[in-house]
């Protein structure tokens, strides 16, 4: 009676664990590039915050918004690795503000990149193109504040 049990609570626990394991699983299968894209969103929007807690400037403001809708698209195709925002890697709070944003966009570059690769499944040909319109923006976004540090 007692192993009865043991392999029903098994069979329970697998039976609830297994679809969440296998749906992760296949968003990392089929779409690895997003996820790497998700990282380095998370990345470059750290990157877009001021260390001292500082006013952003509008530029700033638009290119976390559409770094934020991109990360959200993504994310509403089922395609996500479980992190929070604000699992990134470490920002070196002593680089120049500068030097933060051009990382920033470096990092954009990057998702640019990663969500570019070609598609075959037609579904996701249309969310592509989302995610790939938040990020060039994004990318405008930041060069415009690249643009006004430069001309200080």
């Amino acid at each position: 009676m007692k192993i009865l049990v043991k392999v029903s609570l098994i069979a329970v626990a697998l039976a609830f664990l297994l679809p969440m394991a296998s749906q992760e699983l296949l968003a990392q299968g089929k779409h690895p590039h997003y996820l790497h894209a998700l990282s380095d969103l998370r990345d470059a929007r750290a990157h877009l915050e001021r260390p001292n807690g500082g006013e952003l400037r509008q530029q700033e403001k638009d290119a976390i918004h559409q770094i934020d809708e991109a990360i959200a698209e993504i994310k509403r195709a089922s395609i996500d690795d479980g992190k929070n925002i604000a699992d990134h890697a470490p920002v070196d709070a002593h680089m120049p503000w500068q030097g933060r944003l051009r990382k920033s966009r470096d990092l954009i570059d990057r998702a640019i990149g990663d969500c570019s690769k070609e598609e075959d499944d037609p579904h996701t040909q249309g969310l592509q193109a989302r995610i790939l319109d938040h990020l060039h923006k994004a990318h405008h976004h930041v060069d415009e504040a690249i643009a006004v540090v430069e001309s200080r």
